[in-house]
């Protein structure tokens, strides 16, 4: 199936792959650089779409070194190899480590400086060059945003770009590069989905039409997610699962995120931890907290809707959330997903740096309402020590 947007295509289904290169000859496209990683080098993946691209009659190399939660110096690396090899187009094969590193080359190529130039909302002035995304996982959602997250390790964090111009040309969501997928993958991508549309429909940028495509996203996941963790090689399920993830995309792209988020990307930023496993664990302890909140709290009902759950509409908005948490909880032990920080194996975290790093993180500037240093301390704790 293919689907245009602002995305510019978007291709859908089994073996929507072989669409790829009538939509290369299209734009004249010539020289490329796939971005990858070694296990999809080494299985073949990037190879098929390389397939693919000499038959739009375009060359190209691969750089296969991306490693998740993709570095400065990865992203240079990267930017060297295109460089050199003067590409007109990048493909990115892989999730979002692979499409977050694409787009952080295309914005450096078109714009110069260096990718630190780019941390916060809207700081290039051109649109990259263009990216096709193959994607292979069910939750980043990046192929359709205009978000992207490379780490700093000289500071230990993840630097957030929020830019249009990054936004991939060409999405290709075909479940054959999505089947293999181990559990553990399956788990923590799919909850990062869920954690994009639950946040959507809380931020404060949430509007009915981002509702429709978050509470849609919410209504799958909880279907699928669990079929697809259970047997990897059920279709129904990873096909439901990639349209669920990229509408979730669209939905956090248009109304953004929130706490969740922020306090994954200083988590993950300092722990070299997987992001979608960052925010499975602070989910439920950030849902909890917001829930506290005035105006805030009866976004649950929607929430809560979408999960499934009955209650009486005269039921207090307080145990809304609370059995939304619960849900939540009780699917990330389904998916055998961590329920504390500490079962990641984790020495005490400097809480105070993290908090630090999240309350100046663009997603907090999308959260309902603005939490204090001390908050974002007293809920990292809480995920820390399992206080349900």
């Amino acid at each position: 199936m293919e689907r245009s947007n602002a995305v510019g295509v978007s291709f859908f289904g089994r073996g929507s792959i072989s669409l790829l290169p009538q939509e290369l000859r299209k734009r004249g496209v010539k020289r490329g650089l796939v971005i990858t990683d070694g296990f999809l080098y080494k299985s073949g993946a990037a190879d098929k779409v390389g397939e693919r691209l000499l038959e739009a009659g375009a060359e190209y190399a691969i750089y296969y070194l991306v490693q998740p939660n993709p570095t400065v110096e990865i992203v240079n690396e990267c930017l060297d190899a295109a460089r050199t090899l003067q590409v007109d187009f990048l493909v990115a094969v892989g999730g979002g480590s692979a499409i977050d590193t694409a787009k952080a080359v295309s914005i450096v190529l078109e714009n110069g400086g260096k990718v630190e130039d780019y941390e916060g909302v809207n700081r290039s002035g051109r649109k990259g060059i263009p990216i096709v995304a193959v994607n292979t996982t069910a939750g980043t959602g990046s192929e359709v945003t205009a978000f992207y997250i490379v780490t700093d390790p000289r500071r230990r964090s993840k630097m957030c770009m929020v830019d249009p111009n990054c936004m991939v040309s060409i999405a290709v969501n075909d479940v054959d590069f999505m089947m293999t997928m181990p559990p553990k993958l399956t788990a923590a991508t799919g909850m990062d989905a869920m954690t994009h549309a639950i946040e959507a429909v809380l931020s404060k940028k949430a509007v009915p039409i981002t509702d429709k495509d978050a509470l849609w996203a919410v209504m799958v996941i909880k279907d699928y997610l669990p079929r697809a963790f259970e047997n990897g090689s059920d279709v129904e399920a990873r096909e439901m699962m990639a349209y669920a993830e990229y509408t979730a995309g669209m939905a956090f792209s248009n109304a953004g995120l929130g706490m969740v988020h922020a306090m994954a990307h200083a988590l993950g930023g300092m722990m070299n931890l997987p992001h979608g496993v960052c925010n499975a664990v602070l989910l439920p302890y950030v849902m909890e907290f917001s829930g506290g909140f005035s105006g805030v709290s009866g976004r649950f009902r929607k929430v809560a809707h979408a999960l499934g759950i009955s209650f009486e509409e005269d039921v207090k908005d307080e145990e809304v959330v609370y059995m939304c948490t619960e849900h939540i909880r009780k699917l990330s032990r389904r998916l055998s997903l961590p329920k504390s920080l500490k079962e990641l194996a984790l020495e005490k975290p400097d809480f105070e740096a993290m908090a630090d790093m999240a309350m100046k993180d663009a997603c907090m500037a999308d959260n309902y309402f603005m939490p204090a240093k001390r908050q974002v301390i007293e809920v990292y704790q809480r995920a820390y020590e399992c206080k349900e």
